[in-house]
């Protein structure tokens, strides 16, 4: 018996070392660029290392659809998803349905930024691990403002004169399909970045103040929309109306475009092998409305959640200390120019060499500006809809911007009731 005893003991041993015993995972990933497929090159080694098998679950890269469905999983305690990927902003509002890592992480959270981990926090419980930072830059082309003699644009006019200029010059050059700046104008979350960095910079607010203010409705941000509504189909394509991230980088790195605002994924992408305009581009922080007005930058990032509903706690929890570890972020700063939210990785020799670029976003990072999400806490989504909603009618042509911001506030004021 006892023979039996330590053969069945060592056929379980050998079992496990095998990975029979291995948990099932999956993860949603709605990344931009090629970023799902290094997120698989990472998931392959984890998988080596620990015996788990991981999917990725595709979702679109628009975060406002991938919220949606989130929310519908969740609230159907689907048991199918173990991590999610989880924007910056969405943690007060899906802190309920994830697990608390507070005690899983506590010898990893001093890593950190902060602040980042701050951000993550919902009454005391750490809901999700910063995977990587956000924030976006203002990439311009070099060699076409070396071409037309003209300084990187400092102000909002400044940089809509220089488009218009430059637009105009290449396309009796002989391109067509020029346009002189392009961003995210779709009626999605990518807009409430773009509208929050226009009005800020203005001396606009944040849409609504840390202390729960609804201040969207004042001169400065009607002036800020009304500036951005003159760039529709005369320095941008009216087709910018539809663009989120993926197909504003598509008119850019294929060279038809002077201006950019968008995120630092894109940096890495436009000086690939492939790109147009490898090498001929660098980055800044995004103008503002007048020479001394602080720049503004929305604050984003993407962190790493585990459902509540998950069978394989332990498990999801090795997958999101591996995906959140210092090798990875190092190696995805490397190769995809995501920004690490590892304080000693800023100091890397190797990040600096690869990527000299993430040293050029401290700037970025020194105006960056949070969406009002703290302080709306559950009814945020709400408001970013009913803002991009508003933003976009304006620049599509329907109605003002003092009417549609007048209205705005009148909804937001609903909304907000007693309190937020």
């Amino acid at each position: 018996m006892r023979a039996k005893s330590i053969l069945a003991s060592l056929l379980a041993t050998m079992l496990i070392c095998s990975g029979a015993f291995a948990a099932d995972l999956s993860i949603v990933s709605g990344d931009t660029g090629n970023g799902r497929e290094f997120l698989r090159k990472q998931l392959d080694r984890f998988e080596k290392e620990t015996g788990n098998k991981v999917k990725i679950v595709a979702m679109p890269a628009n975060s406002s659809d991938q919220f949606g469905q989130y929310r519908l999983w969740l609230a159907a305690g689907n048991t199918d998803i173990d991590v999610y990927r989880t924007d910056v902003i969405w943690a007060p509002q899906l802190a309920n349905q994830f697990l608390d890592l507070t005690e899983a992480m506590k010898d990893v959270v001093d890593q950190h930024f902060p602040s980042m981990i701050q951000s993550q926090t919902v009454d005391g419980k750490l809901v999700a691990m910063p995977m990587y930072t956000d924030a976006p830059a203002f990439y311009y082309r070099k060699d076409l403002l070396e071409k037309y003699k003209k300084p990187v644009p400092k102000t909002w006019d400044e940089m809509a004169a220089t488009a218009k200029e430059i637009q105009e010059g290449e396309r009796q050059a002989g391109n067509k399909a020029m346009y002189g700046f392009v961003f995210q104008g779709n009626a999605y979350e990518g807009l409430t970045c773009n509208a929050l960095e226009w009005i800020k910079s203005s001396g606009g607010g944040q849409i609504i103040e840390p202390d729960g203010t609804i201040s969207i409705n004042n001169p400065e941000a009607v002036a800020a929309i009304d500036r951005a509504k003159g760039w529709i189909d005369t320095i941008s394509p009216k087709g910018v109306l539809a663009y989120t991230e993926e197909e504003s980088r598509g008119v850019w790195q294929t060279g038809n475009a002077v201006f950019m605002r968008n995120w630092p994924y894109a940096y890495a992408l436009g000086n690939g092998p492939d790109s147009a305009i490898k090498g001929k581009f660098d980055v800044t922080t995004l103008p503002s409305s007048k020479e001394g007005q602080s720049s503004a930058a929305t604050l984003g990032g993407w962190n790493l959640a585990i459902s509540k509903y998950t069978k394989s706690p332990a498990e999801a929890i090795k997958l999101v200390k591996f995906l959140a570890a210092p090798e990875q972020q190092k190696e995805r700063a490397i190769e995809i120019a995501n920004l690490p939210t590892l304080k000693a990785l800023y100091d890397d020799k190797d990040i600096a060499a690869a990527q000299p670029v993430i040293t050029n976003w401290k700037p970025v990072f020194e105006t960056a500006v949070p969406r009002p999400s703290a302080p709306t806490k559950v009814k945020y989504n709400e408001v970013s809809s009913m803002f991009w909603s508003a933003v976009h009618d304006t620049l599509s042509g329907n109605g003002t911007a003092a009417d549609n911001l007048e209205l705005l506030e009148a909804k937001l004021t609903e909304l907000r009731g007693g309190s937020w």
